[in-house]
């Protein structure tokens, strides 16, 4: 049976040398199928051991284990040494630089959010959050807004068939800090809020909003301002004023907006620009989250995020900050 043996002996040293020559993985695959495959030379040569006397069955299976084991390591080392290569994979060309990994970074508003809320903690303020998804009790009736209101109507709020709605504003995460906390509170609520505005270069249907609420004894009108001013001053440089317009919002009274003089702005001109939507808290709001108007006082605050990244990133347009252009992201 010395033939077999022979041939097995024959087969590998050819098998090697063509492993030798192989310049690519699919050479080297055609090889193994070639030896090693299921019709291959070493099944086929195995299947012929049942006609040799059992004497002869024991030299035969160590020279056909010979076979396979060296051929296995063969083609390893050949795998191995085609992959340090870089040549490994028929097409590429290894002479081509390889591709730069880049670094994400935050996206615009999710930056002013954080430089906002720096801002804020340094003066005292605690962050919440609260549920986008909203009951009309919370985004409307505990903030003393009236059934009449315009802004509860459908044609200005998102409602859901059971009567739910996207929030309008995140004012509704101080009336559920307030049902859970006893004075003093002193809070900022970051997060998108929804309405049914038709986008332009000024207005989207969601935007994100930062709202502050500070509730304890003795707070006035100087509190508001303090902070107001501070915040402008950190936000926008030493250098900005500003001044306070009396308004109405159902849950404060007396409401003001308050401007920001920014100098120097678009032309060279100074510019006197809203920010500001705020003033102290109306006693019936206390009054509705279980607080003695007659002991505590406070004021409340909102601006938007978005206006904020406008003005100090100088972009013309809202809808920029929303169609993912990474053109226009990666400026930032």
């Amino acid at each position: 049976m010395s033939d077999l043996i022979d041939k097995m002996e024959a087969a590998l040293s050819e098998a090697l040398a063509d492993l030798d020559a192989a310049a690519d993985e699919k050479s080297i695959e055609e090889i193994k199928i070639r030896m090693l495959g299921r019709k291959g030379f070493l099944p086929a040569a195995m299947k012929e051991i049942k006609n040799v006397s059992n004497e002869e069955k024991p030299l035969i299976g160590k020279v056909a284990n010979k076979v396979k084991t060296e051929l296995n390591n063969k083609i390893s080392e050949k795998l191995d040494a085609l992959e340090d290569s870089g040549s490994a994979v028929d097409g590429i060309d290894v002479t081509i630089p390889g591709r730069q990994r880049k670094i994400g970074k935050k996206h615009l508003i999710t930056r002013v959010i954080d430089d906002c809320v720096t801002i804020f903690r340094r003066m005292g303020f605690v962050v919440v959050d609260g549920p986008e998804l909203e009951d009309e009790y919370h985004n409307f009736d505990a903030l003393n807004t009236p059934a009449d209101h315009p802004s509860r109507d459908s044609q200005d709020t998102f409602y859901l068939l059971d009567g739910r709605l996207l929030r309008t504003q995140t004012s509704p995460v101080q009336i559920r800090t307030m049902e859970k906390q006893d004075p003093p509170v002193r809070i900022v609520c970051p997060g998108r809020c929804f309405r049914r505005d038709t986008p332009d270069a000024t207005h989207s249907m969601n935007f994100s909003q930062i709202e502050g609420l500070h509730i304890d004894t003795n707070i006035s009108m100087a509190d508001l301002k303090g902070t107001l001013l501070m915040f402008a001053q950190e936000m926008f440089g030493e250098d900005v004023e500003i001044r306070m317009r009396p308004h109405f919002f159902p849950f404060t009274e007396p409401s003001i907006e308050c401007d920001v003089l920014f100098r120097n702005f678009k032309g060279g001109k100074d510019s006197w620009l809203e920010i500001f939507g705020a003033g102290m808290v109306d006693p019936n709001v206390l009054t509705n989250v279980g607080y003695d108007p007659e002991k505590v006082t406070g004021y409340a605050f909102g601006l938007g995020i978005e206006r904020i990244a406008m003005l100090k990133y100088d972009i013309p347009d809202i809808r920029y900050l929303y169609e993912n252009d990474i053109r226009f992201l990666e400026q930032f």
